[in-house]
């Protein structure tokens, strides 16, 4: 992938699209979380084949695009018919497509709010709640990132019990990711990088956009210093922390 879904952090995918030309390997990335955040430009990548989907940029759930460089050989999965010149059958959604188009005309005009709007209120948040939260870290690298995504955990308790408080006022996040939502499993991601399991339970994706407003920030920042320390009382755990 060119950018972790859970927290963000940004891959070497030039380099690593450079190294498997040299050694004749052809190479595609899931670039889902990454485009309408980061600049991309393809004619400066050799990466073979590029995904992304739509509900990622704002534009309708259901839709996607395939990034094929000039020359790149593949056969199609799916097959029956002339659509898609050839590579995918099937009667194309005209109106989402449309609506993807839109999203990143832009997505492409507001990169630099993005980058910096976005960026800033990811911060903001992200300093209230670690100074408001005993025992709260970031997860990733926190140079090498996303500008909309931040991943903490706040030891000691569940993830799925924040956010079912959150979600009484209502507060949306995450906890893990959408693919492997049910699961009771904890981050295989963050289990990677090495995180305890007393903090990779109680770990929270947030995710700002450019309709993101500093108010519903600073909510998230009022809300949650009392939400941790509830759980944390009710904790096993928790109660050593006091």
């Amino acid at each position: 992938m060119h950018a972790n879904n859970e927290t963000g952090v940004i891959f070497p995918v030039e380099e690593i699209s450079q190294y498997l030309e040299e050694r004749g390997v052809m190479f595609h990335t899931d670039a889902v979380q990454a485009v309408g955040k980061i600049p991309l430009d393809m004619s400066k990548t050799r990466v073979g084949m590029l995904s992304l989907s739509g509900h990622k940029i704002h534009a309708p759930k259901g839709i996607g695009a395939l990034y094929v460089r000039k020359g790149t050989r593949f056969h199609p999965y799916v097959i029956g018919g002339h659509q898609e010149r050839g590579r995918r059958a099937g009667t194309e959604n005209v109106a989402s497509i449309v609506g993807l188009g839109k999203a990143a005309m832009l997505a492409s005009q507001n990169m630099d709010q993005e980058n910096t709007g976005v960026s800033r209120l990811r911060d903001r948040l992200e300093k209230g709640l670690i100074s408001s939260c005993p025992d709260a870290s970031i997860n990733g690298d926190i140079q090498n990132r996303l500008p909309n995504t931040t991943n903490i955990s706040f030891e000691y308790i569940e993830g799925e019990a924040i956010l079912l408080r959150l979600n009484e006022y209502p507060i949306c996040a995450s906890s893990g990711s959408a693919c492997s939502s049910g699961s009771l499993e904890p981050s295989h991601v963050l289990r990677a990088m090495g995180i305890p399991y007393t903090a990779v339970h109680g770990s929270i994706r947030f995710s700002l956009s450019r309709y993101t407003t500093e108010e519903e920030v600073d909510q998230v920042i009022n809300i949650m210093p009392a939400i941790v320390k509830e759980l944390r009382d009710l904790s096993p755990f928790g109660r050593d922390t006091r």
